[in-house]
């Protein structure tokens, strides 16, 4: 159904407005150009608004750079006030991995800080003005991961920078299920969809602090990995096909690592709704930030 899926398939967005969190670089900028090119206004959420300009200037199309920081939640508030209009679609794609251990502004753990919380309070400081859907980026990694609901910060537990990313990955996918009950709960037609890119080649490998990692990820990227071109295609389109809510995409080869976009497999731990409610439990008592629209929708 997907097997020859591109970009150029991608449906008009003429009149539609994208927010791309991370899109000043790897698959956010491939997102973002794809999506620009078929005619959406894209806001690029960036930490370095400096980049981000350079990053919109080789973008063809409607695009506005805005400053966002996932791991300080005053900067996610802030880019939630300032962002006073309808958007049609958030991709939640931004994050770190594999990082050494380290704290947000907030004190929590990185990568659950950047990765999950972070975009955790974005999509729910923007719900009420989200016309369309929320698209969160996860991971192959997420079926390596164990979240710890009542230890997301890894302050009873050895730090291991794998599997705390594992964990954030995790946490992606439950995130996206949950919200997408109490969507459903709330009686709204928004819906939250999760995607990954399988094995792309970006900059978010040259992070991690450790020479010889750092190599590896770079030989592998070379030998292995698909552009991040072809990564970008399964959030773009989870976020311009008809899709129902609860949908998780990713590439279509035998292993999900590369190809064209189609429906993807998940751990059984990313289909557990009690650890799913939980977990997003403990994100509101940690963010501050509940659920963004009212029971009644």
């Amino acid at each position: 159904m997907t097997a020859f899926w591109t970009a150029a398939d991608i449906p008009d967005q003429t009149g539609r407005s994208v927010v791309v969190t991370g899109a000043n670089s790897g698959i956010g900028l491939a997102a973002t150009t794809q999506l620009a090119n078929a005619g959406a206004h894209v806001v690029l959420a960036v930490r370095d608004t400096a980049r981000g300009e350079r990053a919109a200037e080789s973008v063809p199309g409607s695009t506005e750079v805005r400053r966002l920081d996932l791991a300080d939640l005053a900067s996610v508030r802030q880019f939630a006030a300032d962002l006073d209009r309808p958007v049609d679609v958030l991709l939640n794609n931004a994050g770190v991995m594999a990082t050494p251990f380290g704290r947000t502004v907030d004190g929590f753990e990185r990568q659950i800080g950047t990765n999950h919380l972070g975009h955790f309070a974005l999509t729910n400081l923007l719900l009420a003005r989200l016309t369309d859907r929320v698209v969160t980026m996860s991971s192959l990694m997420h079926k390596n991961g164990r979240v710890r609901a009542d230890d997301l910060s890894w302050e009873h537990r050895r730090y291991r920078r794998w599997g705390a990313y594992s964990q954030s990955k995790l946490a992606n996918l439950l995130f996206a299920a949950e919200l997408q009950r109490r969507l459903d709960s709330a009686g709204s037609s928004v819906r939250s969809l999760a995607a990954h890119p399988g094995y792309a080649a970006t900059n978010l490998q040259g992070h991690t602090g450790n020479p010889l990692v750092h190599a590896a990820l770079w030989a592998g990227n070379a030998l292995f990995a698909q552009s991040a071109e072809q990564g970008a295609l399964p959030i773009v389109y989870a976020a311009v096909s008809d899709l129902p809510g609860g949908a998780y995409v990713g590439p279509t080869s035998r292993n999900e690592s590369r190809g064209a976009p189609g429906l993807a497999g998940r751990s059984a731990a990313a289909s557990d709704e009690d650890l799913a409610r939980r977990l997003w439990e403990q994100s509101e008592l940690l963010t501050g930030v509940r659920f963004g629209l009212s029971p009644s929708g």
